[in-house]
């Protein structure tokens, strides 16, 4: 069987994004694992590299995915040999670099020339142009990748946790007006089938957090939880999934009651962030589930911060590439598993009887 093929896209190339393909790259047995194709330019690696002194790694450059070597790590350019590389500074030739290779990846993606898609970090802003008028890489993939009725859901995930969003990249003050009951029960029933197609849960038990402080406490500190949530719960329980709640945030993380259920339904944005990287963060993943195609990230950002000094952890991209390759196998077997799945006898006999 060939090796899963892992697009990386180079993110921001004024970020961290080099830094931490490469480390990851220094471990040659990743070549014995998947075939990988780079996204970006060979000389902004190259420039990374010497400036931080890293370890070397061979890349193969190639002018399509078709040409990727395996037992290699390829290189394809998409962008041309005048790129300006100022490390830690936000600017539009860097935004427009990483869209490039997005874009390019993406093209690949859709014709079947890699498997799946792994993202560095992108700056949101200088990546806004003609063509990307996105708020990030979760709504951008929804509109390329997604099929008619397919709807994107953020996942951050490692080993022990998997926290979805109701509500994504939105102002904190939009967040109420946009929760409705209908939005929370096709939230969970999208969560549901991830949990069980790309994480391979039989029957996941999914915790959905309340929205105001305490839950509302009956009403006084709220009515979301009484009027938007609950009615939520109780339609997804009709379908037979299993959700619970509403949780108050603080103490359902704080008690570590977290660790009791296979998923997280997070109201809105930082709900969900805020402690998943606190307990997670160098093995977090963002997972972007609900599209015919695989496409996980670090859950880090751009790191200008530290860029150029040698400082970022290729732990979350590792995770990253191996919670990509992990997803796109359980889908494979899930798919195999259900292609032909057996009629339910008891309920079409039931039924021939009420005919006579």
């Amino acid at each position: 069987m060939d090796k899963i093929r892992v697009g990386i896209t180079h993110g921001d190339t004024n970020g961290i994004g080099y830094e931490v393909i490469l480390k990851v790259l220094e471990d040659e047995r990743m070549a014995d694992l998947c075939t990988i194709i780079v996204y970006g330019s060979g000389k902004a690696a190259a420039f990374y590299r010497k400036a931080m002194e890293l370890a070397p790694v061979q890349l193969n450059r190639i002018d399509s995915a078709a040409d990727a070597r395996e037992g290699q790590f390829n290189i394809i350019n998409v962008v041309g040999e005048d790129l300006k590389i100022d490390p830690g500074v936000a600017a539009e030739a860097a935004g427009q670099a990483a869209f490039a290779a997005l874009e390019a990846a993406v093209a690949d993606l859709v014709a079947g020339d890699i498997d799946v898609l792994v993202t560095a970090p992108i700056n949101k802003k200088t990546i806004q142009g003609a063509e990307f008028s996105f708020p990030g890489h979760t709504e951008y993939l929804e509109a390329r990748l997604g099929e008619e009725g397919d709807q994107a859901l953020m996942i951050m995930c490692n080993d022990s946790m998997r926290i979805a969003l109701a509500t994504a990249h939105m102002p904190l003050a939009s967040v109420p007006e946009a929760l409705t009951p209908e939005l929370i029960e096709q939230k969970l029933e999208r969560f549901d089938r991830s949990l069980r197609r790309d994480f391979g849960i039989q029957s996941p038990r999914i915790a959905v957090l309340s929205l105001n402080p305490h839950a509302g406490e009956d009403g006084l500190l709220g009515k979301e939880e009484e009027t938007i949530i609950n009615p939520a719960l109780a339609a997804v329980r009709e379908k037979k999934i299993l959700a619970f709640g509403p949780y108050a945030s603080d103490g359902f993380f704080g008690s570590g009651a977290y660790s009791h259920f296979d998923g997280i339904l997070a109201m809105y944005h930082d709900q969900g962030l805020t402690p998943f990287k606190t307990l997670a963060m160098d093995s977090g993943v963002n997972f972007t589930a609900g599209l015919p195609f695989v496409r996980t990230s670090p859950d880090h950002g751009t790191g200008y911060d530290i860029a150029g000094k040698n400082e970022a952890s290729p732990d979350s991209m590792r995770s990253a590439i191996y919670a990509a390759i992990d997803i796109y196998r359980n889908r494979r077997s899930y798919d195999y598993a259900y292609r032909h799945p057996l009629r339910r006898q008891h309920v079409e006999k039931d039924k021939e009887k009420d005919k006579e």
